[in-house]
Order: structure tokens, then sequence, then C-alpha cells
């Protein structure tokens, strides 16, 4: 490297820095950010979820280091290896989960973007110009770095100019304006970020709510297909005894009613498991298709996975922390909150500085000599006279904001403390229906078997079988359903208590 090069290096650097050095100074006269400092408003709480644990027997529980059901990962609520894989497979493929990841990526460029407002920008360029003119041109002007020594009108003069600048400009937040403006930005980030939990757990509920359902209707499938075979069963036998003269016509076509009753159920539930698995199957993040089911997993799964008695939910207070939705709540209103900061310093004088130094010269060597070096400083003070109501306006509009974030908060903390005594009302009491169903279930079963034994003994009629045959067959749908309520509202509280992200 020549010495010129290095010489001129050295100059750009030091131009540079000092530009630098003169805004980093101009810095110190910041002051500080106007407008409120957001503090977390105070709430109600109630001591205990109503239709749960009373707050002693909480807070033992809590005391004892048992893990409230929220805070436990899916896996450890929802058992059945299918829906496991089914879930994970959600949180990676899910349309609105990917949605939601790219919405934080927005966010966090546009943080970026309004932080840099903050701090100074500084650009640098450099110029070199040369034009050769015809000597007679220049005839009692003086040959700025001639290379031409002939003095005559035929030779050119080639006249140098060049040079290197380096320019700051710097709003400077004095009033915290932009500072507010970042608050604000990095507010909203926080949001998205507990948007996409709250797509997470939303996404964990409704995987686990169509799985329940599908494996409801597998059931039902399978009971009626079985209650259809018995019936065929039954219908075969009452022909035989009707061509045997020991029943009438009127029992054949009764029997027939109960068959084709049963037979005009299947159709109908292989609609609803079909448009089920479509519906799965988009929450997947694939095409309309079938959703393989273990074949080693009964179809009656629900009736054998383990619900506990008394679910650990933890302390309402809790769920403060827990619940994503509050979470994104709060974050909106620490934004509204900035954004108040934003609009009172915009009251104030804006205050900005510029700086440009750099080197320049008309020969080529002059641009490493120190002698050509300049520099300068601007500083600007601006203040809106009149705007007609325009900032007193932008001011009222962020606080009447403000006070709707902070009523939308409040109201998404009690709509949270809402769905959890909901859940867990719908939990134990439809484990009381589903206790009573199962022994309604076994006396229908027991009362079909008396019914055939009599009808078959001839001490009553076929009217008797049909009703109870009925009976049954309603019980047991009824059977899975409440087996399938009681599961959703598991994975309703689940949900509920800020399970799933």
């Amino acid at each position: 490297m020549s010495r010129l090069s290095r010489n001129l290096r050295t100059h750009v650097r030091r131009a540079a820095w000092k530009t630098v050095v003169f805004a980093g100074w101009a810095g110190t006269l910041v002051g500080c950010s106007v407008g409120p400092n957001y503090k977390r408003p105070a709430v109600s709480t109630p001591a205990s979820y109503r239709g749960g644990l009373s707050p002693d027997i909480a807070a033992t529980s809590e005391a004892t280091g048992i893990t409230p059901l929220g805070a436990e990962k899916y896996p450890g609520v929802f058992t059945d290896p299918v829906l496991q894989s089914l879930i994970a497979e959600a949180l990676k493929n899910n349309f609105d989960v990917r949605i939601a990841a790219d919405r934080v990526l927005e966010e966090q460029a546009q943080l970026g973007i309004t932080r840099a407002a903050q701090y100074p920008s500084v650009t640098a360029g450099g110029s070199y110009d040369a034009v050769s003119l015809p000597g007679g041109l220049l005839n009692g002007v003086g040959n700025n770095g001639s290379s031409n020594s002939n003095s005559n009108n035929n030779a050119h003069t080639n006249i140098y100019s060049g040079g290197f600048s380096a320019s700051a400009a710097w709003n400077l937040d004095f009033w915290g304006l932009y500072r507010r403006q970042t608050e604000a930005a990095r507010a909203e980030l926080l949001a998205s970020e507990w948007a996409k939990q709250t797509t997470y757990s939303t996404v964990v509920a409704t995987v686990a709510t169509d799985y329940y359902q599908l494996r409801t209707l597998d059931s039902q499938l399978a009971i009626t297909q079985a209650t259809l075979e018995a019936r065929k069963q039954s219908l075969d036998l009452t022909h035989k005894l009707e061509q045997g003269g020991a029943t009438s016509l009127a029992d054949v076509r009764q029997a027939e009613e109960l068959y084709y009753t049963a037979q005009a159920e299947i159709p109908d539930l292989q609609r609803q498991i079909e448009q089920l698995e479509n519906n799965l199957s988009l929450l997947l993040g694939r095409n309309p298709g079938s959703i393989i089911r273990n074949a080693s997993t009964p179809a009656d799964s629900i009736a054998t996975a383990p619900h506990p008695t008394d679910v650990p939910v933890g302390l309402p207070s809790e769920l403060l922390e827990r619940r994503p939705d509050i979470r994104r709540a709060e974050e909106l209103l620490v934004q509204a909150n900035a954004n108040i900061g934003v609009a009172k310093a915009q009251f104030f004088p804006q205050l900005s500085l510029s700086a440009t130094a750099g080197t320049a010269s008309s020969q080529l060597k002059g641009l490493v000599d120190s002698k050509n070096f300049y520099y300068y400083a601007i500083g600007t003070a601006t203040q809106t006279v009149f705007d007609a109501g325009k900032l007193r306006n932008n001011y009222r509009l962020s606080k009447a904001k403000q006070d709707e974030l902070l009523v939308t908060y409040q109201q998404t903390i009690a709509g949270a403390f809402r769905d959890v005594s909901n859940a867990l009302i719908a939990y134990n009491k439809t484990r009381e229906y589903r206790e009573q169903q199962e022994k309604q279930t076994a006396a229908s079963a027991d009362a079909v078997r008396l019914a055939r034994l009599r009808y078959n003994g001839g001490s009553t009629s076929y009217l008797e079988v049909l009703t109870t045959d009925a009976t049954l067959y309603s019980s047991q749908l009824t059977l899975e359903s409440v087996r399938q309520q009681e599961a959703l509202a598991l994975v309703q509280l689940y949900n509920a208590l800020g399970g799933g992200w």
C-alpha cells in the first residue's frame, strides 16, 4: 500500500470518528422521558375458583409441590400417544401457528426500525473530479495540477478536485419521544409473542377437542354397528316365529323398524367422522384426509383415560402470569401508556443536530494534507405554533385508548376467572352425570336381556323388547356423549388455566 493511500485512509477514519464523537457528545444533552411510567393496575382476584378446591386446600396443594394443571406440559395431561403425536404435528405445521410466528418476526423488525430513531445517522462519501481543458481557454488563469509543461495555446490543462466527507444527523430525544416510541414498539413485540403463545394454547385445545370428538364418533359407530347386528338377528328370529305362527306380522314390522333405525344412523355417523377428519387435517396443516388411529387403542379410549377427581388448578393470582391472553392484554396496555408519552413529547420543541467533517483539495495529494480538513455543526429547534388542535386531540386520543385497554385488561382477567370456574363446574358435574349414566346404561342392558327372555318364553309382547332395546341404544350413545363432555371439560379447564404453550 502506498504512503498516499495510507494517509488518505487515516484522514477518512479521523473525519468519520470526529463526526461520531460530536454526535455522541450531543447525546449527553438528552433529557428524561415525559409521560407516565407504566405500573401494573391493581386487580381484584378471588381467593379461590368457584367450583374448585377451598382456599385452604388449594394453598396446601401448592405448599406440597403439586404441579398445577395449567403448568403441565401437554403430554402430562393428554396421555394418548396418538393425540400427543397429533398435537406435536399441529404445533409444527398449523397455519395459524406459522402466521403468528411470522408476525413476531415482523414486530422484531419494526422494533429495530423504531429504535434506530434514537441514534444518529452517519453517512460518508467521497468525490474526485478531473477536467481537461484546452490551454487557450485558460490564458491568464493559473494552472492547478497541470500535467503539461507547454504554455502554447494548443496545450491542454488538467484540473483536479477531490474530497471526502462524513456527516451525522441526530434528532435529539430530549423529551423522550423516540424512547417512548421504542417502548411502545417493544410492548407490541411482546404482545405478538403472547399472541403466538395464545395460538399455541388454542391449537392444543382444538386438536384435543377434535380428537376426543372423533373417538366418540368412533365409539358411537361401533355401538351402532353392534346394535345393528343384534337387531338383524332379532329380526331373523321374528321372521321365523311369524312364519311358524308363533307371533304376529306386527312384531315383524316392529323388529324391522328397530333394524332400519340403527342402519340409518351409520351413514350419518360416517359423514360426521369424515368431516371431522377433514377439520383435524386442516389443524395439522394437511390436505383433507383420514386420521390414522392406533389399532391397539380401543374405540372407547375416552372412557379408559384417567380423569383425576380433584384437579390441582393452583391459586387464582397465578393466572395473571400464566394465561397468555392476559399477558398480551397487559402488553397492549403498556403500549398505550407509552403512546401517551409520545403524544405528550410532541408538545415540546424538537431539537436536532447535524455535523459534517471532511477534507477537500484541488490537488490529489492535497487530500491527505491536514490543512485541508474542515468540519461544521448546526443545531436546530422547531416548535409547532398552530395546528388547529391536532396535538391536543392526539394526546386525548392516546389517553382514551389507554382507558379502553385498561378496561379490556380487566375484562380479560374477569373472563379468565369465569372460564376456569365454568370449566371446573363442567368437569365436576359432568363426572357425576357420567357415573349415573353408566348405571342407567347397565340397567338398560339388563332390562333388554330380561325382556328378550320373557318374549322368547311367551310372557310378554314384542313391544317390551322394542322399548327396552331402543332405551339401551339411546343410553349407550348418551353415555359416549357424556364421556366426551367430561374429556372436553378437562381440555377446556387446561386451556382456561393457560396450559398448552
